[in-house]
């Protein structure tokens, strides 16, 4: 899952890029870029591993300037983690072009064979997006005139979407001409539109991942672009728009709405924290008509996306809600963190307990999902450690016991906790005295509400349904290849450095 922007504009962006991308942080925090268009029309890049704060300095936020640009944070989820995998990318032939994208190609490594045969496109990363880019780039260097046309950038997304399988919101900037944001034809990651006025009347544009990042910088929400919609801001600030893609339809991911976006997004006309809200109504009667044995004391969320969720839980219960961990906000969300030490490692330091909470009473503990696992077991354990007497767990998502092949990070079945095991196996291996999920229908309800528009979300994490029509059994092992590779990158990645720092020492 990664983050990405994109502003049309009349004055310098680089800020507000910057800006937003710390607002979709939470997407990605394994590398960050920014790429400008000056007034020389020339790219200006910056781009590496780490947070957003660490890596824009002042002296690169003076070299990036222009008042057009697109941004990127990263989640990797297979492959390397490489600075050079970092986005955006960029290539040089047709005109210039550059673009960011958020989920996973799925017939990447078909692309990337019949690039190099027909186009003689050399790949130089192991990532789908700069796949995605040369696909997009030889489809427009079929026009042979310099200026594009509307209608050229429109076909040639066309032929985007005739090729290209998977999950993909994209933005990119083409020199000359200006910023095109598109959307895979089953619409499932998120990228809406906005706009706002300036100060002499004229229109400013801006794409993005969520609604978020359009509200901080007074961007008003116009709507989502739309699946296979192709949205294209001239560089004298025109807004055309174009449908691309043959028998489109609307499968927006359901974990979205679980657990990526922020709760003050709103995602296909539906608010997430909305959506939070009667997942726990949908929980909390579950459980007071199936669990009616269990005897619960409290009601505690597990930091933070849950906490929504458990307030309506305890509402309905009427138990009492307490923060019985608490945060530190300075360690990153351990779902998204690279390799399983690493998230192991982070649990501790991320949460704390408040003991006066857990000592001697039966507590109902509260998460979005239950992923692999490691989670939820140090939880149970530390809330044994601070005197509880029985834990109970509930989870606002049903198992999660299919891979993810449109950019999460779950792509191997083996590091799921619920794959080809039922619920009382599950409760044993995390410790817990009573393990509840939600239902698939429910949690589908709960989020639908909004929009009854949506007949189908993509949830193959839950039921196995692949919306794309195109995974099978060799394409799960492709991806479980290229998961082990990515970690045995970052293991190596982690040997040398400790290597550099003792030689230093």
């Amino acid at each position: 899952m990664c983050g990405i922007v994109g502003i049309m504009g009349f004055m310098p962006v680089n800020h507000a890029i910057y800006d937003a991308l710390t607002m979709l942080q939470h997407r990605g925090q394994d590398a960050a870029g920014i790429c400008t268009i000056d007034a020389l029309n020339c790219f200006r890049l910056r781009k590496a591993n780490g947070l957003v704060k660490d890596v824009f300095k002042v002296r690169h936020m003076q070299q990036l300037k222009g008042n057009i640009g697109i941004g990127h944070v990263r989640y990797p989820t297979a492959g390397s983690s490489s600075a050079s995998e970092a986005q955006p990318f960029y290539v040089n032939s047709p005109y210039g072009i550059t673009l960011a994208h958020n989920g996973n190609i799925t017939n990447a490594q078909e692309l990337r064979k019949h690039l190099f045969k027909v186009g003689r496109r050399h790949i130089n990363t192991t990532s789908d997006s700069e796949v995605l880019l040369n696909i997009f780039a030889q489809e427009l260097d079929r026009f042979q005139q310099y200026r594009l046309e509307p209608h050229n950038i429109f076909a040639a997304v066309t032929e985007v979407h005739q090729q290209v399988k998977g999950a993909y919101a994209v933005v990119a900037m083409i020199i000359g001409h200006g910023m095109i944001a598109f959307r895979d034809p089953h619409g499932i990651r998120p990228l809406v539109l906005g706009k706002r006025k300036i100060a002499d009347g004229r229109k400013e544009y801006m794409v993005a991942s969520e609604s978020v990042a359009l509200d901080m910088l007074g961007f008003d929400l116009i709507r989502d672009v739309k699946s296979g919609e192709t949205v294209y801001i001239t560089e004298k600030g025109q807004l055309l728009t174009c449908q691309c893609a043959a028998n489109s339809k609307s499968n927006p991911c359901l974990f979205e709405y679980v657990y990526f976006a922020r709760p003050d997004s709103v995602l296909d006309k539906i608010s997430v924290y909305s959506a939070r809200v009667q997942m726990g109504v949908k929980l909390g009667l579950k459980i007071a008509r199936e669990w009616k044995h269990l005897d619960i004391d409290v009601v505690i969320p597990i930091p933070e996306t849950s906490t929504d969720i458990a307030l309506e839980i305890a509402r309905i219960l009427n138990k009492p809600y307490r923060q019985g961990f608490v945060k530190n906000r300075y360690v990153g969300r351990t779902f998204i963190m690279s390799g399983r030490q690493v998230r192991v490692n982070a649990i501790r330091h991320k949460l704390n307990t408040n003991s006066a909470e857990f000592y001697n009473k039966n507590v109902l503990l509260v998460d979005d999902s239950i992923v692999r696992g490691t989670t939820s077991e140090q939880i149970i354990e530390m809330a044994r450690e601070a005197g509880a007497k029985n834990v109970y767990l509930a989870s606002a998502a049903p198992e999660i016991r299919f891979p993810n092949v449109y950019g999460i990070d779950m792509p191997s079945v083996t590091e799921l906790i619920a794959y080809d095991r039922d619920v009382k196996e599950i409760c044993e291996i995390i410790k817990a005295d009573a393990l509840i999920f939600q239902s698939l229908e429910d949690l589908i309800e709960a989020v639908r509400e909004q929009n009854p528009d949506i007949k189908q979300f993509e949830c193959s994490v839950f039921n196995g349904i692949y919306v794309t029509e195109d995974i099978d059994e060799k394409y799960l092992h492709h991806i479980h290849v290229l998961r082990n590779e990515g970690n045995k990158f970052i293991a190596n990645q982690n040997v040398t450095e400790n290597l550099e720092l003792h030689n230093e020492g």
